[in-house]
């Protein structure tokens, strides 16, 4: 029996993402409980974003850089707004940071990516990519992404166009989680992005929760960034896979409590 069976566990994800995840905790015999923390929505202003993407239609690009599934999402929605194909798209090299970005480019652009770094980090995409010298790169971005990738593409010789593709929102609804932490009724919380770890502890601080409801809680993270900003939020991470996928994540958690029954 997989260690993970019965384990009350937290998933973060957007409503749209959260799926996927929910389905391998299932698979492994555990209960996924949904607690969106983020939410995507469509920028404040979209001039910038729709006059890249009439650009891109029109070949003005050589490659496009997806840092996450998020984005891939968000350039669909806005094409639909602008009446442009979902082919429009298709005449660019595609790059993405991971296997799942890189599956959502499948499934909203109906575009295949040509590159996947072998470390599933904005880093490891960026020296992927190299050398690029001269090559027209269209990069849409989270609206709280800084631009330090953008600057580690131009400083390789790329022409960056980086837009803001959509802000990060907290999200809402999901399970009563203050009053399932305060009962002690929580394994585990899954962190999937900086922006699940911040909004995690932003909502509940808005539901009144009491921080140390969470401190026995395992804490796992798919990724080192995610990691360093739970730490910064006050969390303790308990799980941080070496694979950085959804798969890396489950397997992580399942070597936690089995490591943690064996303990006991």
């Amino acid at each position: 029996m997989s260690a993970l069976a019965n384990r009350r566990v937290v998933v973060t994800r957007a409503p749209h993402q959260a799926g996927k995840l929910a389905a391998l905790l299932s698979a492994r015999g555990a209960l996924p409980l949904l607690y969106p923390c983020i939410d995507i929505a469509p920028p404040e202003s979209t001039t910038a974003l729709d006059a890249a993407l009439r650009e891109a239609a029109a070949g003005h690009f050589d490659w496009l850089i997806l840092t996450s599934a998020n984005t891939a999402l968000a350039l669909a929605r806005r094409l639909a707004a602008l009446a442009l194909p979902m082919s429009a798209l298709s005449g660019l090299s595609v790059a993405a940071i991971g296997p799942a970005t890189a599956q959502a480019a499948k499934d909203h652009l109906s575009v295949d990516v040509s590159l996947i770094p072998s470390v599933y980090v904005r880093e490891g995409l960026a020296h992927a990519i190299q050398p690029i010298t001269g090559a027209r790169v269209f990069l849409p971005q989270s609206a709280l992404a800084d631009d330090r990738f953008a600057e580690a593409l131009r400083s390789s010789g790329a022409i960056v166009t980086r837009v803001d593709a959509y802000p990060t929102v907290v999200g809402s609804g999901g399970v009563t989680l203050p009053t399932l932490l305060a009962a002690g009724e929580i394994d585990a919380i899954t962190l999937t992005s900086g922006s699940t770890a911040a909004n995690l502890i932003a909502r509940l601080d808005a539901e009144g929760d009491s921080r140390a409801s969470i401190a026995d809680v395992c804490i796992a993270c798919i990724g080192p960034k995610t990691a360093d900003a739970a730490r910064a939020q006050g969390l303790h991470v308990n799980v941080l896979p070496e694979n950085h996928t959804l798969e890396g994540l489950i397997d992580g958690l399942e070597r936690y409590f089995a490591e943690k029954r064996v303990a006991l």
